[in-house]
C-alpha cells in the first residue's frame, strides 16, 4: 500500500512550491485532495509524479506543478461559477477553494452548456481555445487552457473584457492533444 498522503506532500513541496505557485490556498488544496482517486487503480502510484497521467482514453490529468500554475493563472474566488472541461482533478481544486463547478467529461467539448462563467480550465492540451469556450466567459472571465502546435505548448489565459477578449501567454507545458482538438492546418496564400 503506497504511502499516498506522504506523497501529496512531497509533490507540492518539490513540484508545485518551487515553480512559483505563491497561493497558498492552491498548495492546501493539493495537499487535502487524493489525486490518485481521479485515475484507475492500476495507475494510481502515477498519481502524485512530475508527467500527465492518461486517467481516460485520450484524456489526462495535467502534472502537479502545470495544473497548479493554471489554476493560479485564472484567480480564482469562492463564490465564483467555474466550468472545468476535461479537467476532473481541477474541478476538485476549484471546489476545495470555494467556487462553484460545472464539470463537462463527456459528449462534444468544443460546447460547453450554460454562460457566464467566471473560471474555465482546461487539463488536455488544445491546437487553440475554441471559440464556444471563450464565448461562455462572463465579463472579467478568465479561461487557463495549453495551447499547443508543436512539441511545446504554451498555457494560456483569455480575459473578456468590455470591448472583446484577450490573450496572455503564462509558462511552457506539454501535456499531450485532447482527441479532436489538433491544431487545423489549412492553405494559405503568402
Amino acid at each position: 500500500m503506497a504511502d499516498f498522503a506522504a506523497a501529496r506532500l512531497n509533490m507540492v513541496e518539490s513540484q508545485v512550491r518551487p515553480a512559483d505557485v505563491t497561493d497558498i490556498r492552491i498548495h492546501d488544496a493539493m495537499r487535502a485532495l487524493p489525486r490518485d482517486s481521479f485515475m484507475p487503480p492500476a495507475k494510481a502510484y502515477l498519481a502524485y509524479a512530475d508527467i500527465e497521467v492518461e486517467y481516460a482514453p485520450g484524456r489526462s490529468l495535467l502534472k502537479p506543478r502545470d495544473v497548479a500554475k493554471l489554476v493560479q493563472a485564472v484567480r480564482p474566488m469562492p463564490g465564483e461559477r467555474a466550468l472545468a472541461i476535461a479537467a476532473p482533478y481541477a474541478a476538485a481544486m476549484l471546489e476545495h477553494l470555494g467556487l462553484s463547478v460545472t464539470r463537462l467529461d463527456e459528449g462534444d467539448l468544443s460546447q460547453p452548456p450554460g454562460a457566464d462563467y467566471d473560471v474555465i480550465v482546461c487539463e488536455g492540451a488544445v491546437g487553440r481555445a475554441p471559440a464556444g469556450w471563450t464565448a461562455t466567459l462572463a465579463l472579467r472571465g478568465r479561461l487557463g487552457v495549453v495551447e499547443r502546435d508543436g512539441p511545446v505548448g504554451k498555457a494560456c489565459v483569455y480575459v473578456r473584457a468590455e470591448d472583446g477578449i484577450g490573450r496572455r501567454e503564462v509558462f511552457d507545458a506539454t501535456p499531450p492533444v485532447m482527441r479532436g482538438f489538433a491544431a487545423q492546418h489549412g492553405f494559405a496564400f503568402e
